[in-house]
């Protein structure tokens, strides 16, 4: 058997190979390294798979979440909330920016932002909410935006760990994620399920003068050269990488394809067992993409259950070990234990499988195997 990997990069370039090498040898070979016409190509063929009037490339995830909430014209003090269970930079770039962050507690079964912890914490600072799509699923996007439209607030989606996912609304209409709110932001880096060989990141939005802001940003604030009419930053996609994500876009939806295949056979392999709880999935089978396959572990010894399966030589995953309101860089006297008890709890009990395009059915059965060993 294939040695099993936590993401098959490798596995996943091999079969692309061919069109990756000479696409980046082409780049190479025109010196256009920065702007050139791949970033442009890109660019157009994710508006296009999004639906979505505007996409603005940038440098990686992290700079998108920090232009979008830049180009909102956010003053220091403002309030943004956010989950408390998800990776730091969501709440990193609200700090870097002088803004406030408020961490809310997160859903059970979604791991998603829990809207009833939302409309908690609206006060008169309130300017915007980052709702953070976890692990390739949605979040209660329908709520969210009708609570935002209440209170007149930004709506900033997270999209860094599902891009590809439809959220349906109760009207039957379906959207990407990412083109909910009134900007998206996601992240290209390489373990993505749309991931570049190095890092990258975009923007997007059906505002035309958010979208124009955002082009200056992530430019030096430059529309033409050396003219600087916004403050920007320097965060662009270079043109090796589009040219990567341009040929891998054309097989994200066959990407995530794989990917829910493997969790119904992850589900299958690990339903009823008394000690774990397969991931949940909130409306049709397209609103989970699987980033990650990431399980539950009640009643049992989930940091013994890493040590197995690593002596068993199968990787896995905790995220995310710690709450955010926990992590030195982020604690405020604002923070009260009692409103974090679902993430308090969870950050105990996950455990990320291996997921990713190449993951073949016999090693699920081995992984799945190992896994129900431990329990006896």
């Amino acid at each position: 058997m294939k040695k099993i990997e936590m993401v098959d990069l490798k596995g996943q370039y091999e079969n692309i190979k061919e069109q990756v090498n000479q696409s980046v040898l082409e780049t190479i070979e025109s010196t256009m390294f920065i702007n050139g016409p791949w970033v442009k190509s890109f660019k157009e063929h994710l508006e296009k798979y999004l639906e979505i009037k505007h996409v603005i490339p940038c440098a990686n995830g992290t700079d998108a979440l920090q232009i979008a909430l830049m180009s909102l014209g956010l003053k220091p003090g403002d309030e943004v909330i956010t989950a408390d269970f998800t990776f730091a930079a969501t709440v990193e770039v609200i700090s870097l920016l002088g803004l406030t962050p408020v961490l809310v507690d997160v859903d059970p079964e979604t791991f998603n932002i829990d809207v009833t912890s939302i409309e908690k914490v609206i006060g008169p600072k309130t300017k915007a909410i980052i709702p953070v799509h976890l692990f390739g699923q949605v979040a209660d996007m329908e709520q969210i935006l009708a609570l935002a439209k209440k209170n007149n607030l930004y709506v900033v989606e997270d999209n860094a760990q599902s891009i590809g996912a439809d959220y349906t609304f109760s009207d039957g209409r379906k959207k990407k994620t990412g083109t909910l709110g009134h900007i998206g932001t996601t992240s290209f880096f390489p373990s993505k399920n749309l991931g570049a060989y190095g890092d990258g990141g975009a923007i997007f939005t059906n505002d035309d003068k958010l979208a124009h802001t955002i082009r200056g940003m992530v430019n030096h604030g430059m529309y033409i050269r050396y003219q600087h009419d916004v403050v920007g930053v320097n965060s662009r996609l270079d043109s090796i990488q589009a040219a990567i994500l341009d040929i891998k876009l054309n097989y994200l939806d066959i990407y995530n394809e794989s990917r829910k295949a493997a969790a119904l056979k992850y589900n299958q392999c690990l339903a009823n067992h008394p000690h774990l709880i397969t991931p949940f999935r909130k409306g049709d089978r397209d609103s989970h993409v699987y980033h990650q396959y990431t399980l539950k572990v009640i009643d049992g010894d989930r940091d013994g259950l890493v040590k197995h399966l690593n002596k068993n030589n199968i990787p896995c995953g905790i995220y995310y070990p710690i709450p955010l309101h926990l992590q030195k860089a982020y604690t405020s006297e604002n923070f009260k234990s009692d409103d974090f008890k679902v993430t308090t709890e969870i950050v105990n009990q996950v455990i990320s499988l291996p997921m990713h395009t190449e993951l073949a059915d016999r090693q699920i059965d081995f992984i799945t195997d190992t896994v129900k060993a431990f329990f006896g």
